[in-house]
């Protein structure tokens, strides 16, 4: 993880932030020798959950059929 000294950041604000938005990588920001903050991507929140997740969870189990046990519920 980057870091850099506030007074450098002060300087390179702007520069930072879109290094920052453009690669991913957390910048943190530094002040005598302590870290006191940390420039992180912001992503855009999705409009809806549905389908966040397609094409990275899979899976391979027939989900619809039947398992044939039964349940308390069914009794």
């Amino acid at each position: 993880m980057k870091t850099i000294k506030a007074s450098e950041f002060k300087a390179r604000c702007l520069g930072i932030m879109n290094e920052v938005a453009e690669t991913g990588e957390p910048v943190i920001i530094i002040k005598n020798g302590k870290p006191i903050s940390k420039l992180v991507p912001c992503y855009p929140r999705p409009e809806s959950l549905f389908g966040l997740h397609r094409g990275i969870i899979k899976s391979h189990d027939d989900l619809i059929t039947p398992c044939g046990e039964v349940w308390d519920a069914e009794c």
